[in-house]
């Protein structure tokens, strides 16, 4: 019998919910099993409000709920009817976590050993994923993931490596590398430490049938020369990164035991453009973080031209339990969402401004599905008829809509 996953957050997620189907669909039970996420308030709300949902739909389906949320809030998911049994972040991507006898959430801070996560892809999307790393040694005021996920644990290069050939070889055309905290990569690892520059350009090395490689967030302060050689040097890592910068105030990046200062953020981005001219840059941003105040929050409004962010993601910030932030004084809620509000307005508008400067060319664009595609910077773009998703297609660019470009 099919399991049924639903998957809350990141896109280690995503990859994981793929990987663990097999060993959740075992013993034939119907079985939903809810990958949750923990780094928001919203989240759990979200994933607690879809496991009543399906409790009322499939009442005979067995739910089953694992990832960050398990772990972080064990105690508000085993309380819930709907939920039959938890299982850890440790436990999940092996057979045996799925038996009567596994151990269930707590398990992960002692997990030592970062396990491939196989996949011949992942359901919807064109682009593949290979995480490479998995949880954090660092310890921002604000988040809860290192509980969640445990201490930084990196895959073996020959075994990243042996993922990306398989998923080449069954028509992959893009592979996007992923993990909690991707450029802490190889420092756990016997011998000479790895890092994800060389890992980067390993792969290209040993792949050359890979057409497209990118990154997901990396932390630009961990950023190796590796790395930015290859940024300057390789035609197939994409020319797009999202950075964790999160603020750009130096006292408010220093409350949230950041490692980086504002100067250092826009020294790399300046870094990374010299070396790369045609690269696009996202950002995270933390809106209403405790204490800030507005001129605080002015300096990281102002980040987003000084930087020449184009992709944002907002978050408004959502005090998690047991986090030194959440002991901070906080800002009031309706100045944080209005915060949030100016943070994406800024983005918005940088947005339109590279979608302009993007009318009139022509551009390869990767199909994906639904009729839409990538350019190599990421940018989405609406496809005049639907292609085949894993087609390359040179698209002249007609105009936009104020989100994604429209081929003509």
């Amino acid at each position: 019998m099919a399991v049924e996953t639903l998957t809350f957050g990141c896109r280690l997620n995503t990859v994981e919910s793929e990987a663990l189907r097999a060993h959740a669909a075992a013993d034939g039970r119907d079985r939903v099993v809810v990958n949750t996420c923990a780094v928001t308030a919203e989240a759990g709300r979200q994933a607690r409000k879809a496991i009543r949902r399906i409790a009322r739909e499939r009442p005979g389906a067995e739910i089953v709920v694992t990832g960050c949320g398990a772990e972080v809030e064990t105690e508000a998911y085993a309380a819930m009817p709907e939920v039959a049994r938890l299982v850890g972040n440790a436990e999940k991507l092996r057979p045996e976590g799925w038996s009567a006898a596994a151990t269930g959430p707590g398990a992960v801070m002692a997990a030592r050993v970062a396990e491939p996560t196989r996949v011949e892809a992942v359901a919807g999307h064109t682009r593949a994923f290979v995480p490479v790393q998995n949880g954090c040694d660092h310890r921002c005021t604000f988040c809860v993931i290192p509980f969640g996920r445990g201490v930084s644990r990196s895959v073996p290069e020959a075994d990243v490596i042996a993922q990306v050939e398989t998923l080449v070889a069954r028509g992959g055309r893009e592979v996007v590398l992923t993990g909690v905290d991707l450029t802490a990569y190889g420092r756990d690892l016997a011998g000479p430490a790895p890092t994800l520059g060389g890992l980067v350009r390993a792969i290209l090395r040993a792949v050359p049938d890979l057409a497209r490689l990118r990154l997901s967030s990396i932390d630009s302060v961990e950023a190796d020369d590796a790395l930015l050689a290859a940024i300057a040097e390789e035609e197939r890592l994409m020319p797009h990164l999202h950075l964790s910068l999160q603020a750009g105030d130096d006292l408010i990046l220093k409350r949230m035991k950041r490692r980086h200062l504002r100067a250092d953020a826009i020294r790399f981005c300046e870094t990374v453009r010299r070396l790369r001219p045609d690269i696009v840059l996202g950002a995270d941003l933390i809106a209403g973080f405790p204490t800030e105040t507005e001129a605080q929050f002015a300096r990281s409004l102002d980040l987003v031209a000084e930087c020449g962010l184009t992709h944002l993601h907002v978050f408004p910030y959502s005090p998690r339990p047991g986090t030194p932030a959440a002991r901070m004084p906080p800002v009031a809620p309706d100045v944080i969402r209005a915060r949030a509000t100016r943070l994406r307005e800024a983005g918005a508008g940088a947005l339109r401004r590279h979608l302009d400067a993007q009318v009139g060319r022509r551009l390869t664009v990767l199909a994906e599905r639904g009729g839409v595609g990538r350019s190599v910077d990421f940018t989405a773009v609406r496809l005049a008829a639907d292609e085949a998703p894993g087609t390359f297609l040179s698209i002249a660019i007609a105009g936009h809509d104020g989100a994604r470009l429209i081929g003509a």
